[in-house]
């Protein structure tokens, strides 16, 4: 059995963050990584993946962009080797290959097994990430055999896929993104819509993210919005990365050729059932960028930044289509449905009381109720930005903050307060 202070659990941005800022208060640690560092950058994505952000925002606590192209966006495999190269900066105490079995409170202190080992310590921050498992609704498997499902985590390319046509199951960022690229790829496409927050790429000769950091749209706190438990499951950002800077909505992709329709609800055979909400989701998302891009163009006048930027481009409109209440995979030629339906978390190795009735865990601002047991990562766990790669430095400061008072109070006094009564060693 391996003694620490803190256990973190995943060696992605936000572990390795947690992992900086514990290792320059010179506190014990270890990170503890289920594959290799940035593993989720580098199994489960489909090969043309780039981040959303550009790569001047992809900061992380001490590590800036430091490459030729800060405008540009990353591959997942750079990425991931990014991610390499920070934990080698500080000599992270990452250990890779310790897939965690399980995670319980023993006498008083975590007990971690691994595949490796096991770790007992005082502290421990569970680092696993929003972006965990692919959600798939339970009817899905009501789907005629037929027809091919897959999830984003196993999508590769168009190549990949059956012959026919495709349907992709959200217009958030990785839905239109793979609408795109099938379409680009001569695929049939047609795209079902679910709600979304729909953005340019670049607005008046800046990146969309520039502007949402400059009117201060990210750092929006968890404690000042109308429904806290609601905010993390805000509609996504309708946003792709491409190289040519390229707006890619629902608008670009119906002039390319993909067919809009509504949410899909149920599955029965060859039959998918539609909601009848699609204009009104249109609708609600253009409203949504029309406040944000009054927003920005009501700072460029207050700022008098005009005369230096160029004027708002002609808005593409989106040709609202025909209710249509149901697909038939037969008859619309679809062989394929990706189900481009966001994400869940799962912990089937916690075995520690601080789920919620989604199974979601129980924390305030990476807080949860167990003393001595944080998280980082989470969406909107503090701010906007929260699990964002640039936004994770913050909540890591603050939960490492908490973590290493504790360690200095426990040290003055030679007694450590929290899961237990543990005596200073």
């Amino acid at each position: 059995m391996h003694v620490t202070d803190t256990i973190v659990i995943g060696g992605g941005q936000a572990g390795l963050a947690a992992s900086s800022f514990l290792a320059g208060g010179g506190h014990d640690h270890v990170v503890l990584e289920r594959g290799r560092v940035g593993q989720r950058w580098r199994s489960g994505v489909w090969d043309s993946l780039r981040l959303l952000s550009p790569n001047w925002m992809n900061s992380l606590p001490g590590w800036g962009y430091q490459g030729a192209d800060p405008d540009g966006f990353a591959s997942a495999a750079d990425f991931a080797d990014h991610l390499a190269g920070y934990a080698e900066s500080f000599q992270a105490p990452v250990v890779e290959g310790a897939g965690v079995q399980d995670l319980r409170i023993v006498r008083g202190e975590f007990e971690v097994t691994t595949a490796v080992g096991a770790w007992r310590s005082r502290h421990v921050i569970l680092a696993t990430g929003w972006c965990d498992l692919p959600r798939v609704p339970s009817w899905a498997q009501d789907l005629h055999k037929s027809v091919a499902q897959l999830t984003p985590h196993e999508y590769r390319n168009a190549a990949s896929l059956p012959d026919g046509g495709v349907l992709v199951v959200g217009a958030s960022a990785t839905g239109v993104q793979l609408a795109q690229e099938l379409r680009e790829a001569g695929r049939d496409v047609t795209i079902a819509v679910g709600r979304h927050t729909r953005m340019p790429r670049t607005y008046r000769g800046r990146d969309v993210y520039w502007w949402l950091l400059r009117l201060g749209m990210l750092d929006t706190s968890i404690d000042t919005v109308r429904d806290a438990r609601r905010a993390p499951f805000e509609p996504s950002y309708q946003v792709v990365g491409r190289s040519d800077l390229r707006t890619v909505d629902l608008a670009t992709l119906q002039a390319d050729g993909v067919r809009l329709v509504g949410r899909v609800t149920s599955a029965d055979g060859r039959r998918l059932r539609l909601a009848a909400d699609l204009a009104d989701i249109l609708g609600q998302a253009d409203r949504r960028l029309d406040r944000l891009l009054s927003a920005i163009d009501s700072h460029i006048d207050a700022a008098g930044l005009g005369d230096d930027l160029p004027p708002a481009p002609p808005r593409a409109v989106i040709a609202h289509p025909h209710h249509e209440d149901s697909l038939h995979t037969q008859r619309d030629h679809i062989r394929t449905v990706v189900w481009a339906t966001g994400h869940r978390r799962s912990y089937p190795w916690l075995s520690v009381p601080v789920l919620d009735e989604r199974d979601e865990i129980r924390q305030h601002h990476g807080r949860t109720p167990v003393p001595g047991m944080y998280v980082l990562g989470y969406r909107f766990q503090h701010y906007r930005s929260s699990n964002w790669i640039w936004g994770i430095g913050r909540d890591a400061a603050e939960v490492c903050a908490s973590i290493l008072g504790a360690d200095r109070a426990g040290r003055r006094s030679g007694r450590f307060e929290g899961l237990g009564d543990v005596r200073c060693a």
